[in-house]
């Protein structure tokens, strides 16, 4: 027979150690809540003009396309990396530029300190003026959509009107500034754009796909498509998603320094001919 005592005592240390382990439970739920509202460091912070100086290291990062950045044979060539080049060497820096296809990581990487530069055709919409500051215009672009010829005049799959986007999927590079556009112009026909984001392509390879048959339509920038129509004349770029605007770079909020001097820099390397060459073999223009 159990004596009442020892039942006491068990009881008492039976509710002893629940009271113990709601305790544990409840703490752990007030740390985990507590920790999970801490807002998260950034890994870097961006960096004053002056820490660029004596770093002697300009960081950049660009999307990797015939246009921009890429490599050819040995050497690395592209619009924004030579013109990146030829700030730096102004300055007595050295340039160090990271391909990043997603638009939204390049941007992260920028705010954060990981990069100095986003030197990329970044559309100066009034979105993205809320979250960096961005250079004056380095040249004037447009989004356009790439797809195959038609067959014949019935050819149901090509689009000759931006209404004709009704119910359409779209393929875009992930994170890429066109999906506001694309969803504006939904709006605007007052129908759905259905948009596929693709996170491990760039547009030529998506361009490709197009003219393979595996996907119908692409977006992307009208320089990257008029380079790809060279390679693919089955393919058509004539219908425009958004009008011509102006291209820049951009840097952090808090890096007003590298701001100044990229953009006195940018006023005077614009008229020379250095630059005209420069946006000639690029561009065609």
């Amino acid at each position: 027979m159990i004596e009442p005592e020892k039942t006491i005592k068990h009881s008492h240390k039976v509710r002893l150690s629940r009271y113990l382990l709601t305790f544990i439970v409840i703490f752990l739920g007030v740390l985990i809540g507590h920790l999970m509202r801490e807002p998260k460091q950034p890994v870097h912070q961006p960096r004053t003009y002056d820490e660029i100086v004596a770093s002697g290291v300009l960081k950049a990062t660009t999307e990797y396309n015939a246009i921009g950045f890429h490599a050819e044979g040995d050497s690395i060539e592209g619009f924004h990396y030579e013109l990146l080049q030829a700030f730096a060497n102004d300055k007595g820096l050295k340039v160090e530029v990271t391909p990043e296809m997603s638009f939204e990581k390049r941007l992260e990487g920028m705010l954060q300190g990981k990069y100095d530069i986003l030197a990329h055709n970044t559309p100066t919409t009034s979105e993205l003026q809320d979250t960096m500051l961005f250079t004056h215009p380095i040249i004037v672009s447009k989004q356009v959509l790439v797809q195959r010829k038609p067959v014949d005049e019935q050819d149901s799959v090509y689009i000759r009107n931006q209404l004709a986007l009704a119910h359409k999927t779209i393929h875009v590079v992930k994170d890429a500034p066109v999906i506001l556009r694309l969803n504006h112009l939904s709006n605007e026909i007052g129908e759905n754009i259905y948009i596929e984001e693709v996170e491990k392509y760039g547009p030529e390879q998506l361009i490709a796909l197009v003219a393979s048959g595996e996907i119908n339509y692409v977006v992307c920038d009208e320089f990257i498509a008029r380079d790809a129509m060279a390679h693919y004349p089955n393919l058509d770029m004539q219908l425009d998603i958004s009008f011509s605007q102006f291209y820049s770079w951009g840097v952090s909020k808090e890096s007003q320094a590298l701001l100044d001097t990229l953009n006195g820099w940018l006023d005077r390397y614009l008229t020379t001919k250095e630059f005209k060459q420069l946006r000639k073999k690029y561009f065609k223009i």
